[in-house]
């Protein structure tokens, strides 16, 4: 009998470069391969992406949308000046939950240890 093991309450995952067309599908991959039941949060560090694109903000909000549906909450934290403004023009700022910095998207969670996923497990290139 196999088991299978058991997904971790919180994760993190810190991207890094920039989330456009080329690094979107991957990103999609790995984000939907990480939403399991189980999870509690996700916290998507967004501090060392420099720039984003439609498709990243498509990624960023499908994301969210499935999170949600297996009762997941999704945070991004610290996106970059370019990126906060770009969720800012778009109105994404109103329906994602964007914090200033990795230890406020984690505070309401503070009394269980989160996974972290190193960025170049997320997105190669």
């Amino acid at each position: 009998m196999a088991i299978s093991p058991t997904p971790a309450v919180r994760t993190v995952v810190r991207l890094r470069d920039t989330l456009d067309v080329a690094a979107a599908p991957a990103l999609r991959e790995r984000l939907t391969g990480l939403l399991r039941p189980g999870m509690r949060l996700l916290v998507l560090d967004l501090s060392r992406v420099p720039s984003c694109d439609s498709a990243g903000l498509a990624v960023l909000v499908g994301a969210q949308r499935r999170a949600r549906l297996l009762g997941i909450v999704l945070r991004l934290a610290a996106p970059s000046l370019p990126v906060a403004e770009l969720l800012r023009l778009t109105g994404l700022d109103r329906s994602l939950t964007i914090c200033a910095d990795l230890s406020s998207a984690l505070a309401e969670e503070r009394h269980e240890p989160a996974t972290v996923v190193p960025a170049t497990q997320v997105l190669t290139g």
